[in-house]
């Protein structure tokens, strides 16, 4: 089946860099878009960002535009959310998600917590 696991949240200083990973299985993963969602204490979950199958394809929330990257390894069955730059803004749980067959997958998630 459809599994997804996030790696990679930790706590980090103000102004620090992070690399969150997700490893896929269960699905033709070169064939699907992939997202990275976050949800912050009492705040719903909102996009993060998401690329498309072949990696060409790539957009950003307004809120991590130019400080966040994703990317994506089909031989890996991986993708990947450079962070860098952090704010306090920017603690939230982080969500890996895809869409198979009309049915969104989530992982359960990585804890990303940005203070000094």
């Amino acid at each position: 089946q459809v599994q997804l696991v996030e790696s990679g949240g930790a706590l980090v200083q103000p102004g620090g860099s992070l690399t969150l990973s997700c490893a896929a299985s269960g699905f033709t993963f070169s064939s699907y878009w992939m997202s990275w969602y976050r949800q912050a204490p009492g705040k719903e979950r909102e996009l993060v960002a998401y690329i498309g199958s072949g990696a060409g394809i790539t957009r950003y929330a307004n809120s991590v535009k130019g400080r966040c990257t994703i990317s994506r390894d089909n031989a890996k069955n991986t993708v990947s959310l450079q962070m860098n730059n952090l704010k306090p803004e920017d603690t939230a749980v982080y969500y890996c998600k895809t869409s198979v067959a009309r049915v969104e997958y989530w992982g359960r998630g990585t804890q990303v917590t940005v203070s000094s």
